[in-house]
């Protein structure tokens, strides 16, 4: 772990934030630099339907574009002395954090979780869980 970078996906939300404290503070312990991802998950919809006023795919750049905006602001607030690389990812939550942990060979994955349990955790895709448990490298979940 202490050569690979620290990843660390991010949805902006206080959970999210916190999972972040938690990177730098890793990232500054084992003097790596660290990854924050954002991956905006595709817009559901069919272009038949003409109900969208954009396409799709206008959508997804506008999504894109709203968070490139969030990932200056976050990093205009950390406070780290240490590489830090941004990127914006689209597609399923899971697949893309894996796999930009495996391309970048990190040592570490840092998550947020956000806790659910009962009826709402059967309904929302557990993003933390399914990372944590088919990543290859070690992975923190933050609460």
């Amino acid at each position: 772990m202490r050569k690979g970078q620290i990843l660390c996906p991010t949805d902006f939300s206080e959970t999210a934030s916190h999972a972040l404290s938690y990177a730098v503070e890793m990232a500054n312990l084992y003097q790596v630099g660290f990854r924050l991802l954002h991956v905006v998950e595709p817009p559901i919809g069919d272009e038949s339907f003409q109900i969208l006023a954009i396409t799709p795919e206008e959508l997804a750049q506008s999504m894109e574009e709203a968070a490139a905006n969030k990932m200056r602001s976050l990093l205009a607030q950390l406070d780290s002395k240490l590489p830090v690389e941004t990127m914006i990812r689209r597609g399923d939550a899971v697949t893309e954090i894996l796999s930009e942990a495996e391309e970048s060979k990190v040592g570490m994955i840092v998550i947020a979780s956000h806790g659910r349990s009962g009826i709402s955790h059967f309904l929302h895709t557990n993003v933390a869980e399914a990372v944590a448990n088919k990543a290859k490298c070690p992975v923190l979940v933050v609460k």
